[in-house]
């Protein structure tokens, strides 16, 4: 997959006006949030995890940690992050442009309620250059969020 497919795949929430295509980097909180001239934690990280051997992407602030306690509470195994080499195949996204768009059926989606003190998160878009300015209600539906989850301090 790539930007235009998850361009593509935005149009049919609105929520596609919100792209944002950058000159630099945005593959890291860090330099997303520099090049989107926003704080790191409104920077929406899609961390990606194996559960079983179901991936499943979790959707948390930019300076969120997983707590791996909860994890292991909520999932019921310990959190294990899908190996690099395998997040594109699992994902259709590369390593730097994981977003909660455009997902192939087989991979859920959860929300971290870390993301909740924001009206307005950043997460990629696909690429390793961009990101989607999108309201938490606009990504709980483009994402088809199977919930909400506290699993990070």
């Amino acid at each position: 997959m790539s930007l235009s497919s998850v361009r593509k795949y935005l149009e049919q929430y609105g929520a596609d006006r919100g792209i944002i295509e950058l000159t630099e980097s945005s593959a890291t909180v860090q330099l997303a949030a520099a090049a989107l001239h926003t704080e790191e934690d409104q920077i929406a990280k899609s961390l990606s995890f194996l559960i079983g051997d179901q991936p499943v992407i979790i959707v948390v602030s930019g300076k969120s940690k997983v707590d791996n306690h909860k994890f292991k509470e909520r999932f019921h195994t310990k959190a294990k992050m899908i190996p690099g080499a395998d997040v594109e195949r699992l994902t259709s996204h590369p390593v730097g442009g994981v977003c909660p768009f455009d997902l192939p059926e087989s991979v859920g989606v959860y929300l971290d309620e870390s993301l909740r003190k924001y009206d307005v998160v950043y997460p990629a878009c696909g690429s390793a250059n961009s990101a989607v300015r999108i309201s938490i209600p606009d990504l709980e539906r483009a994402s088809r969020s199977l919930g909400w989850v506290d699993i990070t301090v």
